[in-house]
C-alpha cells in the first residue's frame, strides 16, 4: 500500500457502517515484576504494579473498527457483574459505536487474565463458562439482527464457540445480509463450519483448516485444494487462508489462488491478530476496495499487530510505517487532509507541517526537511500551486510546475506527503491539518508566521530552523538569468 492509499480508506472509514456478531470477552493484563519464588512453591511471584483492561474476542473487532473509524454495530452478550457491566459500556460508548448488548443472567462474561513481566507472558488465567444463549437473550439479540445488518455495509462474524452464534441468530444474519445484499465475513471457530454456510468470506488460519478438513496443509499446493474444496462445500464467495509468516492465500471462487505476501516484522505477540484482520478487511471491502485488494490491508494491519504486545488495536497510521510508493504517491489529496489529521491523533502520532514553493531544491530545502522531520512522526509539506507562485513570487515562475516539485518533494526520504494548495497562504491547510509542530525557515518570525497563531491555541510548537548562508531559489534564478 501506498501512503497515498491509506490516507484516502482513512477518509472513506467514517462513512462505513460496520455491524459485528460474536462472542465478547474482558482481556486484562497484569502487570508487574519479578524478583524472587514464591515460599510456599516453587513458581515465579509477581509483584503486581498494574493493571489493564480491553474488550477481547469479538469486542476487539470492534476496538479495532473505532481506532480504524468507522461505524460499529454491536451484537453481543455479557453475563451479569462488574466485568459484563465494563464491557458493554466500553462498546457502546467508543467513537461511532452502538447496538445491541444484552445482560444474560444465565451466562458468565468470559476473562481472559495474562501475568506479564518484563514484556513477557507468564501465565493466562482463562475464567469462563461456556453456554448458549438463554431464551430472552437470544430473542433481544434476533429482534436487533435484523436493525443491525438494515444500518450495515458489511457484517463481521466473530465466532469464538463460547455460545453467543446460535444457529437461529447465525441463520438470521446471513439471511439478512443476503437479503440486503452486502457481504458477510467470517472469522470461524470449531468443526462444523456448515453453519456459514451462505456467508461470503471465511478466513480460517491453516490449523482451523486442517482440522475442518481433516487433512494436512502443509504447503501452498495442499492449503490452496483443500481451501477451495471447503469453499465450493460451503457455497462461499471466498476463502482467505492465515498463514502466519507466509502471509495469506485468497481463494475465490472462478479465480487462480493469490497469495498475498506478510510483510517482515519481528513477532511479540500474535494475540487478537485475527480480529485485526477481519476488521481491517471487513472496512477496506466497505470501503469498496476489492477482496484481493482487502485482503492487502488486512495482512498489513495483521503485521501491526503481531509487533505489539497484547490486544491493542490498530490504527491506520501505524499502516504508514513500511509504506512504500512512488514520490507521485505521497501527493495527498486536499479532501483527505481532515482524515488525515484525524488518523494521526487517534494514534498518537505527532505531525510537523511546513510549507512553500520549494521551486528549483536546494540544499538548504533539504535541510529544512530534515530537521522538520526530526521533530515528529509525519511531515506534511504545503506546496504553492502554480498559479500561487505566479501571484507570489511574479511571471516566470515558478521555474517547475507543481507536479514536478511535488515529485521531487516524495522523492526525499524525510516527506511524508505533500499537499498543493492554490491559496496565497497555507492558512486554510494548517487548520484543516491541525499539525502539532509548525515549521519555517530562519528568515522568518513567529510573529510573521501564517498559523502560527491557530497552531499555538492548541498547544503546538512553533520552530524556526537557521538557513543555509547563501542558499535561497531567488539567487539560482538572478544567477541563472545572468549567465553564471
Amino acid at each position: 500500500m501506498t501512503p497515498r492509499e491509506i490516507a484516502a480508506l482513512a477518509a472513506a472509514a467514517p462513512s462505513v457502517t460496520v455491524a459485528v456478531a460474536g462472542d465478547l470477552m474482558l482481556d486484562e493484563t497484569w502487570t508487574g515484576s519479578v524478583e524472587r519464588v514464591a515460599p510456599e512453591a516453587p513458581v515465579p511471584l509477581l509483584s503486581l504494579a498494574a493493571m489493564s483492561r480491553r474488550a477481547g474476542g469479538a469486542g476487539n473487532v470492534v476496538e479495532n473498527l473505532a481506532a480504524l473509524g468507522a461505524r460499529v454495530v454491536t451484537l453481543g452478550a455479557v453475563g451479569p457483574g462488574e466485568e459484563g457491566e465494563w464491557l458493554a459500556r466500553r462498546l457502546t460508548t467508543l467513537p461511532g459505536a452502538s447496538g445491541t448488548v444484552v445482560v444474560d443472567p444465565l451466562r458468565a462474561t468470559p476473562v481472559k487474565r495474562r501475568m506479564m513481566s518484563e514484556g513477557r507472558q507468564m501465565l493466562r488465567v482463562d475464567e469462563e463458562l461456556v453456554s448458549s444463549l438463554s431464551p430472552s437473550a437470544e430473542r433481544e439479540l434476533l429482534a436487533a439482527a435484523r436493525r443491525a445488518v438494515d444500518a450495515a455495509d458489511v457484517l463481521l462474524l466473530s465466532d469464538y464457540a463460547k455460545g453467543t452464534l446460535t444457529p437461529a441468530l447465525m441463520a438470521a444474519l446471513l439471511e439478512a445480509t443476503r437479503a440486503k445484499g452486502i457481504p458477510a465475513l467470517v472469522d470461524p471457530k470449531g468443526r462444523d463450519y456448515a453453519r456459514y454456510r451462505g456467508a461470503t468470506v471465511v478466513t480460517p488460519n491453516r490449523r482451523e483448516l486442517e482440522t475442518v478438513t481433516g487433512e494436512s496443509a502443509r504447503d501452498l499446493p495442499a492449503v490452496a485444494r483443500l481451501g477451495a474444496r471447503l469453499r465450493d462445500e460451503l457455497g462461499l464467495e471466498a476463502l482467505l487462508v492465515k498463514l502466519s509468516e507466509e502471509g495469506m492465500l485468497l481463494l475465490e471462487r472462478g479465480k487462480e489462488p493469490r497469495r498475498i505476501t506478510a510483510h517482515a516484522r519481528e513477532v511479540f505477540d500474535v494475540t487478537g491478530a485475527g480480529d485485526t484482520v477481519l476488521a481491517a478487511l471487513g472496512v477496506a471491502t466497505g470501503c469498496g476496495l476489492s477482496l484481493f485488494e482487502a485482503a492487502g490491508v488486512a495482512n498489513r494491519a495483521a503485521g501491526c499487530a503481531v509487533a505489539r504486545i497484547g490486544t491493542a488495536p490498530v490504527h491506520w497510521a501505524d499502516l504508514l510505517e513500511g509504506a512504500s510508493g512512488s514520490p507521485h504517491e505521497k501527493l495527498l489529496d486536499r479532501a483527505h487532509l481532515p482524515a488525515l489529521s484525524s488518523m494521526l491523533r487517534r494514534a498518537h502520532k505527532k505531525v510537523v507541517f511546513t510549507n512553500g514553493c520549494f521551486d528549483l531544491l536546494h540544499p538548504g530545502h533539504v535541510r529544512l526537511l530534515t530537521e522538520a522531520r526530526r521533530g515528529g512522526d509525519i511531515l506534511v509539506v504545503g506546496l504553492n500551486s502554480d498559479a500561487s507562485v505566479r501571484r507570489l513570487k511574479g511571471e516566470g515562475r515558478p521555474i517547475l510546475s507543481e507536479s514536478d516539485r511535488a515529485q521531487v518533494l516524495g522523492g526525499l526520504d524525510a516527506v511524508d506527503f505533500v499537499v498543493v494548495f492554490d491559496e496565497d497562504t497555507p492558512e486554510a491547510v494548517i487548520r484543516e491539518l491541525k499539525p502539532q509542530t509548525l515549521v519555517k525557515g530562519g528568515d522568518y518570525t513567529e510573529a510573521s508566521m501564517v498559523g502560527a497563531p491557530f497552531v499555538r491555541s492548541y498547544g503546538g510548537d512553533v520552530v524556526l530552523i537557521p538557513l543555509l548562508e547563501g542558499r535561497s531559489t531567488s539567487s539560482m534564478v538572478a544567477r541563472l538569468k545572468g549567465g553564471l
